[in-house]
């Protein structure tokens, strides 16, 4: 029996002013609108400016939540940030939002899955707060992942783009949001997307050492279209839900032809599919709280909503998490947008 007694409380995103569209790319590469939105539905995706990293990101997401919340951060005692661009290898992003958010008792660590990091986070969050160990967690999706594309690479530099999103996952115990999880990786498959470090191989093979991405994006895509829909399933199973229960999907917005496979294959309606891309393109760990943020500014999220959220991605790992969704205001205890 899965249990909870953790609760989404609030949100907010961020995205840079910058914006790289299809035109702007044409004028760097071989490539066309018409090419780049037939294959990938992007129509445009924003960019970092010089001085602007994934901390400050990731911290003006929570700015923007406590702003449209009422929500205080001061008593917050942890902070997550889901990144695969962190602004260095040590200090943690973390450490440096809690520096720049004055948070005084807060335990900082950075998650890297990719683009299921902020699924991953989540689940993690859960476990935390239900299991007693912390009582209110900010679980943060951002990527600068401009600094890590190679715009020479016409099959990888028209997806990536850089924003943030963030969360506010406290204490309840009688209106938690998690209903149910599933979780997997496939590292054996990893060569098919990945972005050089230390290593110049992998299992053996070697790698393009370039410290930019590499993507495989055939072999990433049957491997999307295969997993996720499976994951789908698992995480409605054990919630004991079908899934014509649930109000929207909220994928990892990889490419619109992607998420089209996806619920073709899940048999799940692409109009209850809430995705981020066309704006902001791939933004690996951010998609999915922009994509969430989008819903709620919108307004087709409600309160009582079944989200069923997914992530997947590089590792290659993958994510899934059925959330209630219930947020409310500062004062009040009827949940309330």
């Amino acid at each position: 029996m899965y249990s909870s007694k953790a609760r989404i409380t609030a949100i907010g995103s961020y995205v840079p002013e910058k914006r790289l569209t299809n035109d702007d790319l044409e004028r760097l590469i071989d490539t066309n609108d018409e090419w780049i939105s037939k294959r990938t539905g992007i129509k445009e995706r924003r960019i970092a400016h010089e001085d602007e990293y994934t901390s400050d990101i990731g911290c003006k997401a929570v700015w923007n939540l406590m702003e449209r919340f009422e929500k205080s951060v001061e008593d917050v005692d942890m902070i997550m940030v889901c990144t695969l661009t962190p602004d260095f290898n040590t200090p943690s992003t973390a450490a440096l939002v809690q520096a720049k958010l004055g948070i005084k008792n807060a335990g900082a660590i950075d998650l890297n899955a990719a683009c299921a990091g902020f699924t991953y986070g989540l689940h993690v969050a859960n476990g935390l707060i239900t299991a007693g160990l912390q009582k209110k967690i900010l679980v943060i999706g951002a990527e600068t992942l401009s600094r890590i594309t190679d715009y020479e690479d016409r099959t990888t530099c028209i997806i990536f783009g850089d924003g943030g999103g963030a969360v506010l996952v406290e204490y309840s115990e009688n209106q938690p949001s998690f209903l149910s999880a599933h979780v997997g990786s496939a590292g054996e498959k990893g060569k098919n997307l990945y972005v050089s470090n230390l290593s110049k191989q992998m299992f053996e093979e070697e790698i393009i050492n370039s410290g930019k991405f590499v993507q495989n994006g055939r072999e990433v895509y049957k491997w999307a279209v295969t997993t996720v829909p499976k994951g789908m399933e698992s995480v409605m199973e054990k919630a004991n839900l079908a899934m014509s229960d649930v109000d929207w999907f909220i994928p990892h917005s990889a490419n619109l032809r992607m998420i089209e496979s996806i619920c073709d294959k899940a048999d799940f309606s692409l109009g209850k599919t809430l995705y981020s891309l066309v704006e902001f393109g791939n933004t690996s760990a951010a998609t999915i709280p922009l994509s969430l943020d989008k819903g709620v500014l919108e307004g087709k999220i409600k309160n009582g909503n079944k989200l069923l959220l997914y992530g997947f991605g590089g590792g290659l790992t993958h994510a899934g998490l059925l959330i209630d969704w219930n947020i409310w205001d500062k004062g009040s205890e009827t949940p309330a947008l």
